[in-house]
């Protein structure tokens, strides 16, 4: 074994250990000579990095990392079981097998050529009290998936409660013996290695003086620190590659990481080897990794489309042109990878917060967004969050916890992100959600991750979130009624200042979540009102598109006379305080409808043009003349 992952006790029993092996690790090793048994939970499935030579870390599974641990304590012997292979030994260095099998010989095991002997969970308890209770060198036994050595935790049958009461009474009957030139006293322990504390009788585990549960956790910073050198040094072009190049590598494993587990970086690397992906773009390669997809999306944008997008929106989006601006600066962004500090990999690529009188064209931009990226306006995810008001209605969008109905569904959110980590996700009046909901958006907008109810890691970074918002045109009264913040009346400037501040006021008082605001930033978009020049506008478009789709679809041409025309205008636009979105009803009750009883009336062999020819006391009346137009 290398000097550098030596272990000395000391003569009171306190361990010298080198910055190499993390706080749960000491912890184990110092308890050694208190405690006749351990139960490690947590992260129990990792790789665990030990220095095996001076400059190079070797990330190890959780047998093999304890055996190298426990061995350099002291420990002669480590014999490994679980419910499937039964006993084994597991590798550390400079392992004598012929010692092992000869130190072991006692138990009657019969060993295979891959260092294991089949046996029973039964045989495991059987043979139990001759290995904890053994005069001879100190053995180890470690209890791996020991989750599954009941069938129910909470119901045992009678063998199966006769083997842990077994357990039990052995941790309480024996004594630490003297080991070792300073004779330091130590247990033969044994290990459980289970998913959670939970997953063994509580009896044995909760207040037994003879039991120390440890938890295994997450690797940190540090940790994953110590083995990038080494996992970067097997990337391709990673042997020509300059000092600076591979600092860089490691940098980017390391921060990229964040969250991930060491045998998810060990996976990642090997990914890398296997698609060629060069040192040089190691953050593609975990990202292929997070989202499990190859091609991206944004890369394949058209950029000259992108650039050209104003005047493209603008016949879509009418009077909003700061909207506009603001909001393609925002696309722009996301698509050369600038989102966040430093184009820092994780966060959402671009995060707007639409907010403004309704019927302006928040919605039809998101729409419109969407359409420019991905050619397809109905590609977005939309959530309307006046159905996520009620306390528990997370679960909807991330999915139920294990136990609960729904728990194999998922959540409608983060099933819908893993489909289409690419995509526009639209939450619509974001303000009407339980303030338990938004929570959940602190890591999002931070992050880029969140976490399902079945504990899986949801990743947003390649996603465009879209916020709408109500707040700010009305607000709360001296008598709690709800009374108007701003009005048409108002300047442009009047309504972007009283709207910013009642969204301000509203999640920095009313909420108080100023980080969700903090975390949006400037990405806050103030829509104006619809005033009479933008609601002429939208009259002509929305009546052009009507005649249009009446055209395509009954094959009839039809036309407004000049009156008939500017009667309905004046109707249209006679109360905009719905916006564009009050113009559409209007349309739809003195213009929709009539045309629609008409032509439904009249056969269809009849003329080919329609005239509406009049308005009046709320009635169109529609008049029809044969030929090819009027």
């Amino acid at each position: 074994m290398a000097a550098s992952a030596q272990v000395d006790l000391g003569t009171q029993g306190e361990l010298e250990l080198g910055v190499q092996h993390p706080r749960w690790s000491r912890d184990l090793v110092r308890f050694l000579p208190l405690k006749s048994q351990f139960l490690l939970s947590g992260n129990v499935r990792d790789r665990y990095p030990l220095q095996v030579e001076q400059g190079r870390v070797r990330p190890l599974a959780l047998q093999n990392y304890l055996a190298e641990l426990l061995r350099s304590a002291g420990i002669a012997h480590v014999l490994g079981f679980d419910p499937v292979n039964g006993f084994s030994l597991p590798l550390s260095e400079g392992l004598d097998l012929a010692a092992e099998y000869q130190g072991l010989a006692f138990l009657g095991l019969q060993w295979g050529q891959n260092r294991h002997a089949p046996a029973s969970v039964a045989r495991f308890f059987e043979l139990l009290p001759g290995i904890v209770q053994n005069e001879g060198q100190p053995i180890a036994l470690l209890a791996d998936f020991s989750s599954r050595f009941l069938a129910r935790v909470d119901l045992p049958s009678p063998d199966e409660h006769s083997w842990f009461t077994t357990a039990l009474v052995l941790g309480h009957g024996v004594r630490p013996r003297p080991v070792g030139p300073n004779q330091s006293p130590l247990f033969n322990p044994l290990i459980w290695i289970a998913d959670k504390e939970g997953d063994l009788p509580p009896w044995l585990v909760v207040n037994n003086p003879r039991l120390r549960p440890i938890t295994v956790p997450n690797p940190d910073r540090h940790t994953r620190r110590q083995v990038a050198p080494t996992l970067v040094k097997g990337l391709p072009g990673a042997a020509t590659s300059t000092e600076e190049v591979l600092r860089a590598a490691e940098n980017t494993l390391v921060e990229q990481c964040e969250g991930l587990l060491l045998i998810d970086m060990v996976a990642i690397t090997d990914l890398c080897r296997r698609e060629a992906v060069a040192i040089t773009e190691l953050g593609d390669g975990i990202r292929r990794f997070k989202l499990g997809v190859t091609e991206n999306p944004w890369a394949q944008l058209n950029r000259e489309q992108i650039r050209q997008a104003d005047q493209t929106v603008s016949r879509r989006i009418k009077g909003q042109d700061h909207a506009v601006t603001k909001m393609l600066d925002i696309v722009k962004r996301a698509v050369i990878g600038l989102t966040g500090e430093q184009g820092k990999l994780g966060r959402p690529r671009g995060v707007a917060f639409l907010a403004g009188p309704t019927g302006t064209g928040k919605t039809e931009l998101a729409k419109t967004i969407t359409e420019l990226l991905f050619g397809d306006e109905r590609a977005y995810i939309r959530f309307d969050m006046s159905e996520f008001a009620a306390e528990h209605s997370d679960q909807r969008l991330i999915g139920a916890p294990p136990g609960y109905v729904g728990y194999d569904v998922g959540g409608e959110l983060t099933n819908a992100i893993q489909e289409k980590p690419f995509s526009v996700v639209l939450f619509d009046e974001i303000e009407k959600a339980h303030p338990r909901i938004l929570d959940k958006f602190l890591q999002v907008l931070d992050d880029g991750v969140l976490t399902s109810g079945r504990g899986e890691r949801v990743y947003f970074s390649e996603a465009f979130l879209i916020f709408t918002s109500n707040l700010g045109i009305y607000r709360m009264g001296a008598d709690g009624e709800r009374v108007p913040n701003t009005s048409p009346d108002d300047s442009f400037d009047a309504v972007q200042q009283k709207v910013s501040g009642e969204i301000d006021r509203f999640f920095k008082l009313e909420l108080g979540r100023p980080e969700i605001l903090n975390r949006i930033g400037e990405n806050v978009i103030v829509f104006d009102f619809i005033r009479p020049d933008v609601g002429e506008e939208i009259f002509s478009m929305m009546v052009a598109a009507i005649l249009e789709r009446v055209e395509r679809a009954t094959g009839r041409r039809v036309t407004l006379s000049d009156s008939a025309r500017q009667q309905l205008q004046a109707i249209c636009l006679a109360d905009l305080s719905d916006g564009g979105r009050g113009i559409r009803n209007q349309l739809e009750a003195h213009l929709v409808n009539p045309l629609a009883r008409a032509l439904f009336d009249q056969p269809a062999t009849g003329p080919t043009c329609v005239s509406a020819v009049r308005v009046s006391g709320g009635l169109t009346t529609l008049g029809f003349q044969a030929g090819d137009g009027i």
